[in-house]
């Protein structure tokens, strides 16, 4: 699997596309800060800090778009199971939040490129607040992060590759890859 870091991009969501369209297989990219970070609908996603989560996976499958079927949800149920690896508990507000307390702490972003019913490049991108403790003025009263519901610096690094492991491993049983 290629990966790629970058200190500060646009969004890891947008260069994913990029690299689909030279031609990358499989790639996966993380950013400590996003510019402009896409969320579902076009929404603005803030990764302001340098310590957050944000990655895009890109996957190119072959396979019937039915077989990603409650994708969006089992990556929120892998995040959810990691985290309480660190004793920390979040709960799914579908189709691709992750909350603590009524409060936005992540979001998914799942995109595809069909081609009729196969899907030709899969892109998961997530974004999580791990260590940002104050948010601007638009968002304050509705997103929070782990560190300041929990008090514990997550391993950015190591929660990714948990990450990875498990939705690979997801895939392969759904005999998407």
């Amino acid at each position: 699997m290629k990966y790629i870091h970058y200190e500060k991009i646009d969004s890891t969501q947008k260069e994913a596309w990029r690299e689909y369209e030279k031609g990358t297989k499989e790639i996966l990219i993380t950013a400590s800060i996003q510019s402009d970070g896409i969320g579902k609908q076009g929404r603005k996603w803030y990764t302001e800090t340098d310590d957050n989560i944000a990655f895009s996976l890109l996957l190119t499958p072959n396979v019937n778009v039915d077989k990603l079927k409650d994708l969006t949800i089992r990556v929120a149920e892998i995040i959810k199971e990691i985290f309480k690896l660190y004793d920390c508990y979040l709960e799914i507000k579908k189709p691709n939040d992750l909350m603590i307390k009524n409060k936005k702490v992540g979001g998914i972003l799942v995109q595809t490129k069909l081609e009729k019913e196969k899907v030709k490049a899969l892109i998961i991108g997530v974004g999580i607040n791990t260590s940002q403790k104050e948010f601007n003025k638009e968002i304050k009263d509705i997103a929070t992060s782990i560190i300041n519901e929990y008090n514990i610096k997550i391993d950015n690094s190591d929660f990714i590759k948990k990450f990875y492991k498990m939705f690979i491993k997801e895939l392969k049983e759904r005999n998407i890859l």
